[in-house]
Order: structure tokens, then C-alpha cells, then sequence
């Protein structure tokens, strides 16, 4: 819910007024929050320094309930005021006014969308609960006003006089989600569609909230001899989770940053395989948790939909406004990756059981198995052993060294003010970000650390975007990650992987603060779009420049020898069998489950089904089994979509490729037209055709496939 709330009030412009409308009308006049605010916090505006800050350190759970009350009224009233203007349509009485609207509204839920991800007590789960629907019902409201809608359409069919091109498009893509979101059905189909809304509001957060507590179990290793193998710093985080839970002994939390070491140092078979079961398992035990039943509610209800929308399938509608229009565009591409992954799997596990058989280990490779031979292979082949990299990877090093390489290439400058304003949580790190002017640009939060009521995985938040538009507003960006810490007084030591997603986050951020737009509405960008800055941003971790100023030894002070930078070079395609096959899989059951034309389906049955037809190896299991498929299910967000992270890594190798042949990867010209032409235009142009006028052509498959080590075409 939380992604939601956020995409909500992102799209306020766009979307969102039904019966509710109908039965009050302009006879009734919503009360203003103004007389709450002083009362309330989150009512505030936001004041302070950096055109004001969140009030993180006035943020109470039960503060929630009015400021959601009297924000909503405060919306309701303004697009009343807009729907009832008697005045003809214009831009700028109606679609212009609609992108001021709800902004109080949108600073409250960016609030509550960062304590549902980041703190979620339970006393946030409750509110969620509680409010997931009304908040679907309200965002319906004015979707449904057919006043509203009809001024919206008048200036829509009058889009070729007057406007210039940016008035256009908002006016467009405003018109189009209206449509897409129901608003030409009758009143009958609309109350129907509110109902399954909100339907499928209260199923998000109960999926998330069952989710969040089978991640919040863990594996008691009472015997330290079970952990030969693990590095000190995996044991140091077991050991401080155990004593968290008031335990003797190591705890493995179900959480994939502290399994994922586990499967792959631990000596210890046994442990291996419980760890592994635990992890995939989750949502999928048949208990209080098990979340089975609630995703074969929203596939049905999400079926429900697009039917009464007038389309074949969910997929289809999710589409509408992506680069790859259609599912079948989307399973393309997939399609044309899947069979060199599964080829490039065949090899790995034999690669993998010659080592075995050579050891007598007297095993078949399993799933729980594969990491950990897969390391015996890269040392054996490669001479790399990932336990020897983590030493050049202190935390501290690796964030300093992603500022760096955002300097380098977009001029945006990282000063450390932490303390000087409001954060939700102590370990929260702030950093006021200008660019090669000293113009002050916004502020960059980052939660770097795990804890047990913040959701897994990493992930960016945009607490308030850039806007040129009257009142202007510059970004307030954030990454969060779930490193764990380490001992007191000791460095946190992160692994090339963890360093990677750190740049891949930070690469989002980029993309947010980077951002030079007029109109709010036309700052989002369709979901196959939205990860490819933050891929491209991986690129720079491993050059030399980088390596040499923050890879450090965090003993010897020495930067990482090219040696064995050599080693990591040479093994990049290493392993893409496994890491290829691990997310596409997740992403293929993804788009067939949400081609179900009825959307009435057995999940576990569905999702074994569709693996066997595809082929999936069974020495690998889904990154994201569906019982246990936070983007799927949390939200529409990435439902029909996963598939995205490929759509948008074929542009990334694509990009990359450009800066190759530009000679260095810190090409100042190449940087500059990518910042100018993708980073800072938001959705201000067809993202296809800012593509191709960045690069000169649509993307190039080949590049993918050539850095994942697969034959090209």
C-alpha cells in the first residue's frame, strides 16, 4: 500500500469523484483544514529550510486519522471548485487547476507511505487497514464526476488550438487515464468499479502485512559449528538478530540479505536447505500468514476490472501506458532471452556438479546448493573468491563513492547535514545536493539498515518532486536499504552485489534530482522506463576511477588491486544463467498470470504449471515466488510489469555501449545529452522517441544479451 499511496499522490493530477459527489454536490461545502493544522503537524505545511522539510520528529500514528480527514475534505472542495467553475474550460481553469489540487493531501500520504515502508508498527498496519479502502473510494470520487470529466474532455478535444506542446500532452495523458480509470461508464459499472477498488485496497495491505510477518521470522542456530563457512560479518548480524529477539545463539532472519550469505558461505548442508525452505516458503505455509487466498482475490478482482474497463485482461489494461504497449510486445523480448538462460543453467549445473562429484560430496544440485557451488566454480575458475572482495566494500566508501560518480557526471555536489533537519529514524543520513553552480538543487535522505518493522529489499522514495510550476518545489529524494550493521566501532562491509543495488537505488535518486520539469503531471514515467536510470547507474561501481578513490581495504587502505578487478571483469557473465533465469522466470508467470482472461486461478498450482510449460530448471526457484511477490501484490505498481527491469536493462546495455564508444565512461558530452535528453524531462516526451533522439535508434537487444554473455543475434 504504501507504493500506492505514493503513486497516488504522484498522479493526483491525473486521476481522481463518484456517488459521493452525486449526494453532496456544490450545496455542500467540505471544511477546510486550516483550523486543524495548529493542532495537527501533518496538517502543516512544510516549513523550515530547503523550501521546508518533512516533520519526521512530529510524526504519530495517531495523528493519521484527522490529517487524513481534513486533507481529503480540503481535495474534495478544490475539485468541486474546479468541476463547478462557470466558466468554459480552459488549460488553465481546468487541467492547470487540477495540478494544484490535493497537494496538502500529497504531503500527509507521502508521510504515511514512509512509516508503512520504513517503521511499520503495528500500529501502522492498522491504519492501513482502515483506511486503504476510503482512501480507494476517495481517489474514485473524482475519477467518477462527470462534471469534472467533461470539462477535462473539452479541453482535451480542443488540445490542437491554443496549447503549446507540453499543455498538449498533460492534457492527453490527463484525458487518457480518465478514460483508462473508468471514467465514461455509466453509474452503474462506476459504482461496481469503486467496489472492486476498494476491494483490492484492503487485499494489498493485507498481503503486505502477512508478507512483513513471515519476514520477520528467523532460523535459531544454537550450535556455532553449524555456521563454518559463514564470514564474521554475516555472524556478527546473526548474533546481534538473536539478541535482538532477547535469543542465545544466531538468528537468520527471513529476509533475502541475510539468507542469501547463508546459501552461499554456509558449509553446512542441512542448515543450507532449512534456510532456503524458510525463505521461499514465505506466505506459502497454510497458516494465519499464508497469502494464497488473498492474491487469488486480487487476480480475480484485477480480471473483474479490466473486463468492465472493456479489455481483454489485466495485462492489457496495465499496458496502455507503457513503452511496450502490449503483453505480447513485453514476452518478446522475454522470449527472446529465456531459451539462452536456460542453455547457459544447463552448464552451470554442470560445471557445478563436477566440483561435487570431485569433492564425494555424493549430492545432486539443489536449489539450496547453487550459490554455494556456484562460488566453488567462480574460484576455480576465476580465482575469485567473493568473501575476498567484501573488504574493499566499506559501506561508508561505497555511498561516498556513488556521490562521486554523480559529480562527475551531472555536476550534483553531496554535503553530509545530518541533524539539521527532522529524520524518522536515527540512523537516517541527510545531504543537501547542488549542482556545478552551488545552486541549491534538493535533499537526499538514505535509511540504510534493516530492522524488523521496516519492509525488505531496497527501494527509492521521491518525498516531494521538482515542479517549475507556481508554487515551485525542488526534490526531496530518498534510498532505502537493508544492510546490516556491524559491530560497534566496526565498519559495515557490504558484498559487490549489495554494492551494485546500492548504486542501482542511488541511480533513481540521480533521476529525481536531476529532474527539470514544468507540470507535476508530466513527471512520472511508464514502468519500463523507471528502473533504467537506476541500471545505468551500476555501470560506474567497478571503474577505475572509482575503485581507486573509495574501493578500499578497510585495513591496509590499499585500493582493490586491478588483479583482481581483472578477475571480477572476467567473470561479469559469470553465473548469468542463474541470475537471468531466477528474475525472468518471476517475470513470465507474472504477465501469463495476468493474461488470465477470468483471473480465477490456484496460485501455487498456477505458478507450477506455468514454470513446467517454460521449462524452468529445477535447480532454481523463482526470485519472487507469487506467494511471497511484494511488487505484484502490494499494489497494482509492478502487476503486469516485472518484466520491466529487462525492458529497461536493454536500453541501460544500450546506453552503456554509448559511453563505450565515446572512449570513456566519463564522456562529459555523452553524460550531458543523457542527462539533458532522459534524466531531467521526465515524461515531457514519448520515452521512446527521446530514446532514439539520445542514441539515434531505438535500443539494441544485442547489447543485453552481449553483457549477460548470451549470443547475439
Amino acid at each position: 500500500m504504501p507504493k500506492q499511496l505514493l503513486a497516488a499522490c504522484a498522479l493526483a493530477a491525473l486521476l481522481p469523484v463518484t456517488a459521493t459527489f452525486a449526494q453532496t454536490g456544490a450545496a455542500t461545502k467540505a471544511p477546510s483544514p486550516a483550523a486543524d493544522v495548529a493542532a495537527n503537524p501533518l496538517l502543516a505545511d512544510w516549513s523550515g529550510p530547503y523550501g521546508g522539510v518533512p516533520p519526521w520528529d512530529k510524526v504519530k500514528p495517531e495523528l493519521f486519522p484527522g490529517a487524513f480527514e481534513a486533507a481529503l475534505a480540503e481535495r474534495r472542495a478544490e475539485y468541486r471548485k474546479i468541476a463547478d467553475n462557470p466558466e468554459a474550460p480552459t488549460f488553465d481553469n481546468t487541467i492547470g487547476a487540477m495540478q494544484n489540487a490535493g497537494r496538502r493531501l500529497g504531503r500527509v500520504f507521502a508521510l504515511f507511505g514512509v512509516m508503512t515502508s520504513n517503521m511499520n508498527t503495528p500500529a501502522y498496519q492498522a491504519l492501513d487497514r482502515e483506511w486503504s479502502p476510503k482512501f480507494s473510494a476517495a481517489q474514485d470520487e473524482i475519477t467518477f464526476d462527470p462534471k469534472l470529466f467533461q470539462r477535462i474532455e473539452a479541453v482535451y478535444n480542443a488540445r490542437n488550438t491554443g496549447l503549446d506542446a507540453q499543455q498538449a500532452r498533460l492534457t492527453t495523458r490527463i484525458y487518457d487515464s480518465y478514460v483508462r480509470q473508468g471514467a465514461k461508464l455509466d453509474a452503474a459499472q462506476k459504482e461496481q468499479l469503486s467496489a472492486i477498488n476498494q476491494q483490492l485496497a484492503s487485499a494489498f495491505s493485507a498481503f503486505s502485512e502477512k508478507l512483513l510477518a513471515d519476514e520477520g521470522t528467523a532460523i535459531l542456530v544454537t550450535d556455532e559449528k553449524q555456521l563454518a563457512g559463514l564470514p564474521a560479518t554475516n555472524k556478527a548480524a546473526a548474533k546481534a538478530a538473536a539478541e535482538e529477539r532477547k535469543q542465545q545463539g544466531w538468528a537468520i532472519v527471513n529476509t533475502r540479505s541475510a539468507v542469501d550469505p547463508v546459501l552461499t558461505f554456509a558449509t553446512d548442508r542441512a542448515l543450507r536447505e532449512k534456510t532456503w525452505r524458510a525463505f521461499v516458503n514465505r506466505g506459502d505455509n497454510g497458516d494465519a500468514n499464508d497469502t494464497n487466498a488473498t492474491i487469488a482475490k486480487i487476480v480475480k478482482l484485477r480480471a473483474d476490472r479490466a473486463k468492465l474497463l472493456g479489455f481483454k485482461n489485466h495485462a492489457e489494461w496495465r499496458m496502455q501506458d507503457t513503452m511496450a504497449k502490449t503483453p505480447e510486445a513485453a514476452e518478446t523480448l522475454m522470449m527472446r532471452v529465456w531459451p539462452a538462460a536456460v542453455a547457459r543453467v544447463k552448464q552451470e549445473v554442470a560445471d557445478m556438479q563436477a566440483i561435487a562429484d570431485k569433492e564425494g560430496a555424493k549430492l545432486t544440485i539443489e536449489p539450496w546448493d547453487y550459490r554455494f557451488y556456484q562460488e566453488k566454480v567462480r574460484k576455480a575458475r576465476y580465482d575469485l573468491d567473493q568473501a575476498e572482495l567484501k573488504p574493499y566494500f566499506a559501506l561508508d566508501n561505497i555511498i561516498e563513492a556513488s556521490y562521486y560518480a554523480a559529480n562527475r557526471l551531472y555536476g550534483l555536489n553531496f554535503k553530509e547535514i545530518t541533524g539539521t533537519v527532522p529524520v524518522f529514524e536515527p540512523d537516517v543520513r541527510v545531504y543537501e545536493v547542488t549542482d556545478r553552480a552551488g545552486k541549491y538543487v534538493g535533499l537526499f535522505y538514505r535509511d540504510d539498515f534493516a530492522r524488523s518493522i521496516k519492509r525488505s529489499g531496497a527501494w527509492a522514495n521521491t518525498y516531494r518532486s521538482q515542479r517549475r510550476m507556481a508554487p515551485a518545489q525542488t526534490a526531496l529524494s530518498s534510498n532505502n536499504n537493508n544492510f546490516t550493521k556491524g559491530a560497534p566501532g566496526e565498519p559495515v562491509l557490504i558484498s559487490l552485489d549489495d554494492a551494485e543495488t546500492l548504486f542501482h537505488e542511488f541511480g533513481h535518486g540521480i533521476h529525481s534530482l536531476l529532474q527539470n520539469i514544468n507540470y507535476p503531471g508530466l513527471a512520472g514515467t511508464p514502468r519500463d522506463f523507471v528502473e533504467y536510470p537506476s541500471q545505468v547507474n551500476e555501470h560506474w561501481l567497478l571503474t577505475r576511477d572509482v575503485l581507486d578513490k573509495y574501493a578500499r581495504h578497510y585495513q591496509t587502505k590499499q585500493p582493490m588491486p586491478q588483479a583482481l578487478l581483472d578477475k571480477i571483469k572476467a567473470s561479469e557473465t559469470f553465473n548469468q544463467g542463474f541470475a537471468t533465469v531466477e528474475y525472468l522466470s518471476s517475470a513470465i508467470v507474472d504477465m501469463k498470470l495476468h493474461t488470465l482472461a477470468d483471473g480465477v486461478v490456484d496460485p501455487d498450482a498456477f505458478e507450477k504449471k506455468t514454470l513446467a510449460e517454460i521449462g524452468m530448471p529445477k535447480e532454481i526457484v523463482m526470485r519472487h515466488r507469487l506467494p511471497q511477490f511484494n511488487h505484484l501484490f502490494s499494489s497494482d505498481s509492478y502487476s503486469a510489469g516485472y518484466y520491466s527491469y529487462l525492458w529497461s536493462e536493454t536500453m541501460d546495455a544500450d546506453t552503456w555501449a554509448a559511453f563505450e564508444e565515446a572512449g570513456s565512461p566519463w564522456d562529459q558530452a555523452t553524460a550531458d545529452r543523457f542527462a539533458k535528453i532522459l534524466l531531467s524531462t521526465g515524461n515531457e516526451t514519448d520515452r521512446a522517441e527521446a530514446y532514439r533522439a539520445f542514441r539515434g535508434r531505438d535500443p539494441d537487444v544485442n547489447a543485453l544479451l552481449k553483457i549477460r554473455g548470451f549470443p547475439t543475434e
